[in-house]
């Protein structure tokens, strides 16, 4: 990976003499197993997936636009990596970037359904059967 070598591209110096390398990882990788737990606790109920797409889409878009706002406001990019690539690649790698989103979106509605439809079909059936 070109980030593992080039971390100025990722975090300003004044962000890693703030927070370590290792607290910044600690603290994006932690979140893994707490959203485990909730997808096996709590059931979520999706949107149709046009919409579900559509207000991620929308998010994203939104996330974007702000993000080209502040650099326009403040002459910084958000992220360094931003100012050293072309602007179709920035346009090509915003538009992969909520490509990601939404491929993510349609795996989690669809781990969630396999998780609790199975579930929910096993004591249906074993009701059924014990009765």
């Amino acid at each position: 990976m070109y980030y593992n070598f080039e971390a100025h591209l990722t975090l300003y110096v004044i962000f890693k003499l703030i927070n370590s390398l290792c607290v910044s990882s600690s603290q994006h990788t932690t979140v893994l197993p707490f959203i485990i737990i909730e997808m096996r606790t709590t059931r979520h109920r999706y949107p149709s997936r046009s919409w579900g797409l559509a207000a991620v889409c929308c998010f994203g878009i939104g996330y974007i636009l702000w993000t080209c706002w502040v650099q326009q406001v403040t002459g910084v990019w958000v992220y360094p990596v931003l100012e050293r690539i072309t602007p179709l690649a920035r346009i090509l790698f915003f538009s992969a970037m909520t490509v990601v989103i939404c491929v993510f979106y349609t795996l989690g509605e669809i781990l969630n359904t396999y998780i609790w439809d199975q579930a929910h079909t096993g004591k249906v059936k074993g009701k059924v059967k014990g009765e």
